[in-house]
């Protein structure tokens, strides 16, 4: 097994896109890129920790590659804004890939410009991509947040709509059990 960390807005959605997919064994949500330890998901949204909100990710390599992590990565949410995606801003809902080792910053960052030169979008990408140095699993409550808690409103109009494109665009990677 190996993991990718990413963050792309609120880890509610980035864990919804990703637990679903054939390859995935886990996908835990937490912080990184701050100044403290073991941060509170209230001190991260106070926007003075410097850490992002991100979701860990233990994949099989041999059933899904990092390079198709990335493909529903940079296709379910928009990299090009800013430290904010929707409604969610601030520096905690940054873009950003946390690479493992180098093999992943390579292939990270061929991906991100071979996107940039090609105007994927319409603005040039702000994905940060720097080092994992360390991962916080965010508190309990915040795991498996969607499945938890679909009905709430916020999980009804930003993290559904991931998922239902996810299931969309990418029906042939999903699990057997998430394809209904």
């Amino acid at each position: 097994m190996e993991q990718a960390t990413f963050g792309a807005g609120c880890f509610w959605c980035v864990e919804a896109v990703f637990q679903n997919l054939n390859g995935v064994e886990k996908v835990v949500s937490g912080y990184t890129g701050g100044r403290i330890a073991n941060p509170t998901y209230k001190e991260v949204c106070s926007g003075l920790t410097g850490h992002n909100e991100v979701a860990q990710i233990t994949f099989d390599p041999a059933v899904i590659s990092f390079e198709e992590l990335l493909e529903v990565f940079w296709k379910t949410h928009d990299p090009t804004s800013l430290n904010r995606q929707g409604n969610d801003v601030g520096t905690q809902y940054r873009s950003g890939i946390y690479y493992h080792n180098d093999e992943q910053r390579r292939i990270a960052e061929e991906y991100k410009q071979k996107l940039n030169d090609a105007h994927a979008f319409e603005k040039p990408i702000v994905t940060e991509i720097l080092p994992l140095t360390a991962f916080y699993p965010a508190e309990d409550y915040h795991q498996n947040y969607f499945n938890q808690n679909g009905n709430q409103p916020y999980c009804q109009f930003v993290v559904k709509p991931k998922v239902d494109k996810v299931r969309q665009v990418f029906g042939e990677k999903l699990k057997a059990t998430a394809k209904s």
